[in-house]
């Protein structure tokens, strides 16, 4: 059987010792992650063996939260406990791990200047909503959109691209893989959406029971950053659909 591989190309030997780096902490500390096999590091691109597969559907939402909050609590175990989220975290060699407020601050600040946020106050809103979700157990984000998941036929799940890194509260990641299934596929039901919150907390709550802090609310807190912050990519990256009203909870009028 003949080996495959895949290349990716980078503009500056920063960006692949970042990626490079990402790859190795996830593979120590979110072993739950299945990820393909890293096997050159060249000065400009990455090479790692192919996996071929199908990008996640809004039917794999179960268990791809399932496994996000799997990971979520093995990186909080391994590494992430003392971590703070308003602080850049350090990887073994001393490199800054992204924290959560600072990039998201920067990017909805920019979201104003592309004309997405209507207005100063519209910005202050969002920075405010920000700053009202950095509490709680410090898990990682890596981009969970379905693109970044390969399903085998076997139904094996492995999680690809590893360029971005940050800290993040727990169930941030989760909305932002909820949130790009809807721009994707179109309207996801709240129940769908209710059962992949109760995965994803009970998943990390076997970690520690301080570990299951999403609720709802929380959740839609996370959807609202995400609408804001991939208001860019629409149209783009297979987002073919407008973003979705805010999600109610069961019960709201």
């Amino acid at each position: 059987m003949m080996l495959r591989y895949f290349t990716k190309r980078y503009g500056a030997p920063e960006r692949v010792a970042s990626a490079a780096r990402h790859h190795a902490w996830l593979a120590e500390h979110a072993r739950p992650l299945r990820l393909p096999a890293l096997t050159v590091v060249g000065p400009t691109s990455l090479t790692y063996e192919w996996i071929d597969g199908r990008p996640a559907q809004p039917e794999d939402l179960l268990a791809l939260a399932a496994l996000l909050g799997d990971a979520h609590g093995a990186a909080w175990t391994t590494d992430l406990q003392p971590a703070s989220l308003n602080t850049p975290h350090r990887f073994r060699d001393g490199i800054a791990f992204g924290d959560y407020l600072g990039p998201r601050q920067t990017a909805l600040r920019r979201r104003l200047e592309q004309g997405y946020l209507a207005d100063r106050g519209a910005l202050h809103a969002m920075l405010t909503l920000l700053e009202k979700t950095a509490e709680g157990p410090t898990a990682f984000y890596k981009d969970s959109n379905p693109r970044n998941f390969i399903i085998t036929e076997a139904g094996d799940v492995y999680t690809v691209d590893t360029d971005d890194l940050t800290l993040a509260p727990m169930g941030y990641d989760l909305a932002k893989l909820i949130a790009t299934l809807a721009l994707t596929h179109g309207h996801l039901p709240a129940p769908a959406i209710d059962s992949a919150l109760r995965a994803y907390n009970e998943a990390a709550e076997r970690h520690d029971p301080r570990l299951a802090t999403t609720d709802r609310e929380r959740l839609d807190d996370f959807l609202s950053l995400h609408a804001v912050l991939t208001a860019p990519y629409a149209g783009r990256n297979g987002y073919r659909y407008s973003w979705p009203p805010r999600p109610r909870t069961q019960g709201s009028a």
